[in-house]
């Protein structure tokens, strides 16, 4: 049996794995949050036999080290991490501390037989594209949000940790990823319930930065097969859609999909943190999934009838 351990598993994209990899009754999973951002309403509403939940910071040594050596997990996926834009831009210094996060989790992963730490990083640590689409291989490091510098100083210890321990890693740079259970914080979420409640769509600047936008499910199908076929070893992976979208035309195909006659609103653009473009190169994702991504209006009608059955 493989015993994983998942960090921020009762965020978004970390609870959508739990689930996944609960339904396999080969793994056995400890979700471990802190509940700053995560909810217990996103973890399956039975306990069953192959998991538990356990409230702790990770970035507290003494919580996650009694965890790690009770349990001696073959596999950890270290998602735990303040996000949302405007949150990480408010409280820079705790975001500083997710540092301390993960350097708990890799001395306790390279002490306790960790075969493998996957690591939950951003398309952040690209800063201002200077090439698209933006390639794995290429990082401008010209970001100077605490956020990104964060990823890019984990993306950093992992691969330091590997040279020197041993220890193997697997590196996801997430593009936006949006899905029913996600919050407000981000455009996709907000859009849909301003666009179903008769709220304004509010747009920062002229709406004509763009975005990638992929649905949970294929984030989920290309980690799940990674980490099966013990793909991309030591390597880094660009989980994201390849078809580019202003934000503006996200607006107007939200009120589309959902036949809404809220108005789009422009706004003054935001002081930072809101990159210009976003574009990866998913041939690597590709790879892995071996069918084509959801699209945008697909993607957005699952979450409609998402938001309509759970009214």
């Amino acid at each position: 049996m493989n015993r994983i351990l998942i960090t921020g598993g009762a965020g978004f994209i970390g609870s959508a794995l739990a689930k996944r990899l609960i339904g396999d009754s080969n793994n056995y999973v400890v979700v471990v949050d802190n509940l700053l951002t995560g909810s217990l309403r996103r973890l399956p509403a039975r306990a069953q036999a192959n998991w538990q939940f356990i409230k702790a910071d990770v970035n507290n040594f003494d919580d996650i080290s009694a965890i790690m050596t009770s349990f001696q997990f073959d596999y950890v996926f270290h998602y735990a991490a303040v996000v949302g834009v405007q949150r990480t831009l408010h409280h820079p210094v705790m975001v500083l501390n997710d540092i301390q996060g993960i350097r708990n989790i890799l001395n306790l992963a390279k002490n306790t037989g960790v075969r493998r730490v996957f690591y939950a990083s951003s398309s952040e640590v690209y800063g201002e594209p200077v090439e698209l689409p933006q390639n794995e291989e290429t990082t401008p490091l010209n970001s100077r949000l605490p956020y990104a510098i964060v990823k890019n100083v984990g993306e950093s210890f992992l691969k330091s940790y590997h040279r020197e321990y041993g220890l193997s890693y697997t590196i996801f740079r997430y593009f936006n990823t949006y899905g029913p259970e996600q919050s407000d914080d981000f455009v996709v979420s907000r859009f849909l319930h301003h666009a179903l409640h008769g709220r304004d769509l509010v747009i920062h600047g002229d709406g004509l930065q763009s975005r990638t936008f992929l649905y949970i499910d294929d984030n989920v199908d290309a980690t799940i097969t990674c980490f099966q076929q013990h793909r991309y070893v030591n390597d880094i992976v660009n989980i994201g859609h390849d078809r580019e979208v202003t934000i503006l035309e996200l607006a107007h195909k939200v009120l589309e999909v959902t036949g809404s006659t809220s108005r789009i609103v422009h706004h003054a653009p935001l002081k930072e943190g809101d990159m210009r473009r976003r574009l990866p190169d998913i041939r690597k994702m590709r790879s892995l999934l071996q069918r084509p991504l959801v699209s945008l209006e697909e993607g957005l009608r699952k979450m409609v009838q998402a938001f309509r059955d759970a009214s």
